[in-house]
């Protein structure tokens, strides 16, 4: 392709823009969730690291002006975007401050090593020896491609895309694409710095389509795990409902029949007694009178199993039945032996 100057200018500033604010959106991202959870904090560690020794490349290979400021705001974005993971990690929130002071001293430190890297390199490049320089590129382009492993990390612990903004990976990769282009209309086509915009381009649409890969199949785990959690409180539910209400109906159909026992063994003792009313006497008496004791136990003790069986919140147990059954034998066992002795 024929050198272009204007090409070369205009695509380079373009990409230059979408490299110095491809941050943004991650930064503001950050802030606006006040997390960075599923965010690697390397992957902005080392993309600011990075930046010193692309910025003296660029510098020492005089590239286009778009093209030496935008490493510097590229290592200045993904600092503040690393201080962010600092600042926002759950286990530090007792230490901002010390988070704080750590990345201005980060900032400071890679801006002095770049500067000490330009004016130590210059000489020796000015004299024809280019090896330091290539160094530096070919540091910038490991670096900048590893970055992103702790990140491919990430995403398969998670097993899904999470803390990343896509506006931000689309615009890095479209700024890779851009710079390309314009060193592709350079009057001399640099390999080393084309394989840098190259491999970030490739590596962020790896992001890309891990996130239309995976992050349906997690939404669906989720809603899968919620919908298993809501269906065992259902379970719960009708189990409990449909307990009480047999066992209260069994409870008082046995009540029912107890009453009805009782007032048989009542009638039937009346019945055993009549024949016995016509001869009177000082036994009858007597006899009455523990007949009037008798019915008065056995009338007691059916209107406490009726009032137990009215209470529609009153359970009746079967050895209180049984009970009540017992007793009701015995006194009409002894109402019997009272008349065969009279």
């Amino acid at each position: 392709m024929s050198p272009n100057p204007v090409a070369e200018n205009v695509l380079g500033t373009m990409g230059t823009i979408c490299w110095a604010g491809q941050l943004i959106p991650q930064v503001w991202k950050n802030y606006k969730d006040k997390s960075t959870a599923g965010l690697s904090p390397w992957l902005m560690l080392i993309w600011g690291i990075s930046s010193a020794f692309l910025g003296v490349y660029a510098i020492l290979q005089d590239f286009n002006i778009p093209l030496k400021i935008q490493p510097q705001l590229f290592g200045f974005l993904a600092l503040v975007s690393w201080g962010q993971c600092l600042y926002y990690d759950p286990t530090r929130q007792n230490k901002k401050p010390m988070s704080f002071c750590i990345v201005v001293g980060v900032m400071v430190f890679v801006g002095a090593i770049e500067v000490m890297l330009v004016f130590v390199s210059r000489p020796a490049y000015q004299r024809g020896v280019t090896a330091p320089v290539q160094l530096y590129g070919i540091l910038s382009v490991v670096l900048i491609a590893s970055g992103l492993l702790p990140q491919y990390w990430e995403i398969y612990r998670l097993r899904e895309v999470k803390g990343i903004s896509y506006t931000f990976i689309c615009i890095d990769m479209l700024g890779g694409v851009l710079n390309d282009l314009s060193l592709a209309f350079s009057s001399e086509f640099n390999g080393l710095a084309a394989a840098s915009y190259t491999a970030v381009t490739v590596m962020d649409s790896v992001i890309i389509f891990a996130a239309l890969i995976l992050n349906p199949r997690a939404r669906k785990r989720r809603q899968m795990a919620a919908a298993g959690g809501a269906d065992l409180e259902s379970t719960d539910v009708d189990r409990a409902t449909s307990v009480s209400p047999s066992f209260g109906a069994r409870t008082t159909t046995i009540g029912a029949e107890s009453v009805k026992s009782v007032h048989s063994t009542t009638d039937d003792i009346n019945v055993d007694r009549s024949p016995h009313d016509v001869d009177g006497g000082t036994g009858e008496k007597t006899g009455d009178d523990q007949e009037v004791k008798v019915e008065g136990r056995i009338d007691a003790d059916v209107e406490g199993v009726g009032e137990s069986v009215s209470g529609t919140n009153t359970v009746v147990g079967d050895v209180d039945l049984d009970r009540h059954t017992e007793e009701v034998q015995m006194d009409q066992n002894q109402v019997t032996e009272t008349e065969k002795g009279r």
